[in-house]
């Protein structure tokens, strides 16, 4: 009986040493794949955080990592919405995702790969899945709204990358370029506009620097003028004030000053007075007969001389007021009757010239022409009086008799040249602006001097007869 309890105990241990053998945990960094009779529709049975039974011969186990697979996606040539190629550099980290149904598809087609193999065939879903959605996108979605990008790529990688069992980590997408240069222009559009907008920032702070520095000067000097000129009213104050004192300090002294004197005074004229009390009296009495007498013989004789003087120079004044009077009166009213005559004159000929100038059809120059010959007469008198005070007689000419060869003599050429020193009427006319009616710039011909004429003839005969005699 012994031995077969003995023999059960074995058993009974060696059954629970067989099943603790094949429990099998699973580390926080993998996931436990038990595959073979599962139970159920699945293919696997798949752990993560725990542990379970791997019941031998019908039953295996193996690991899937969870380690992050990072995977290097350089994209080139890939055809934008726009129709222009760029090329995006990206890098995906992918792993094997924990949820229940995506373990599932994890064991079933990564389990027994490398983690390089995994790469590459993640590597090939993700280079599809980006050239599908940069078809998608322009040139600027891309390069400026880099949030819908990742979006786009997170939405469509992640469903392919779940029939495989994995799952998007982290996508970092670095600089997009293109060959055309459309990115770069965007770019230094895009700096210039910033730069732009970075001078009108600056130039503002500046401005409103420059206004806040001009109103604190201006504060400052305002506070700086009223804190001088209520100095300057205090220091007025007291020195008014000190002015006042000293004012009523002097007028103190000269009051109590004049108070010593006006007693020392009375002192003084009261004893004066006792002493002269009686000389007074006989003064008094003397003084009254003097000046009766003064009174009678000089003082009414000068006030009668200055009466009298004083009603002389007032009657002499008042008859320079009226003469001077009478004489303003006089020179006002000869100005005022001159005034007016000129007036009147210059009226009438102005009245007179357009008179005139009506007369000669509008024409001014022909009026001017008719008023000028008008004074003709007293031009003429004026040319003649030129040389009417000359005394002939007067005159001493030394003559010999000789003259030009023109048959006249030295006095005749003087007497000539002076009477061409006068201007001729027609010169005097051209100095005007003016010219004579042809009736009087005509000239006449010489008259010939036929005795000037027979005297040369004479002479010449004379000369003649002489030669012959010879």
């Amino acid at each position: 009986m012994e031995p077969f309890i003995f023999v059960i105990i074995a058993v009974v241990i060696g059954v629970v040493a067989a099943l603790i053998n094949r429990y099998r945990r699973c580390p926080s960094d993998k996931v436990l794949v038990v595959y073979g009779t599962s139970g159920g529709n699945k293919s696997a049975k798949c752990v993560h955080g725990g542990g379970t039974f791997v019941f031998p011969i019908i039953q295996d186990y193996a690991y899937l990592s969870l380690t992050p697979i990072g995977i290097d996606a350089n994209l080139t040539n890939a055809l934008s919405k726009q129709n222009i190629r760029v090329d995006v550099p990206c890098r995906f980290t992918v792993g094997i995702s924990t949820e229940p149904e995506t373990m599932l598809a994890a064991a079933e087609r990564l389990l027994g790969l490398s983690a390089t193999q995994i790469q590459e065939l993640a590597r090939d879903i993700l280079f599809g899945q980006l050239r599908l959605v940069i078809a998608t996108m322009s040139i600027e979605e891309l390069n400026s709204d880099r949030d819908k990008f990742l979006e786009a790529i997170t939405a469509n990688v992640e469903v392919e990358l779940k029939k495989i069992g994995l799952k998007l980590i982290n996508v970092n997408v670095t600089d997009i370029k293109d060959e055309s240069g459309y990115i770069e222009a965007l770019g230094q559009e895009a700096a210039a506009k910033a730069i732009n907008e970075a001078k009108v920032r600056v130039a503002e702070q500046e401005k409103i620097g420059e206004i806040g520095k001009a109103d604190a000067i201006r504060e400052t000097r305002i506070r700086t003028a009223e804190a001088n000129a209520a100095a300057v009213k205090g220091e007025n104050e007291a020195k008014v004030n000190i002015a006042k004192s000293d004012a009523d300090r002097r007028e103190a002294e000269a009051e109590a000053q004049r108070k010593a004197t006006a007693a020392e005074k009375v002192a003084q004229a009261k004893a004066l007075e006792e002493a002269y009390a009686a000389e007074q009296k006989a003064e008094e009495a003397r003084a009254d007969r003097e000046r009766s007498t003064q009174t009678a013989n000089v003082i009414v004789a000068q006030e009668i001389e200055k009466k009298r003087l004083v009603i002389a120079a007032e009657a002499e004044a008042e008859q320079k007021r009226v003469n001077a009077k009478g004489e303003a009166d006089a020179i006002y009213a000869k100005m005022e009757a001159e005034a007016k005559g000129l007036y009147e004159i210059l009226t009438k000929q102005a009245d007179g010239y357009d008179r005139m100038i009506q007369a000669a059809g509008g024409d001014a120059t022909k009026a001017y022409t008719l008023l000028l010959l008008e004074k003709l007469p007293e031009l003429v008198k004026t040319q003649v009086d030129a040389i009417k005070g000359i005394q002939i007689d007067k005159v001493t000419v030394w003559d010999n008799g000789g003259g030009n060869g023109d048959g006249k003599t030295s006095t005749a050429n003087f007497l000539s040249g002076l009477m061409k020193s006068v201007p001729p009427l027609s010169e005097l006319f051209d100095q005007a602006g003016m010219s004579l009616p042809e009736y009087l710039a005509k000239k006449k011909d010489e008259p010939k001097d036929v005795e000037a004429e027979e005297i040369k003839e004479q002479s010449n005969a004379a000369g003649v007869a002489g030669d012959k005699k010879k």
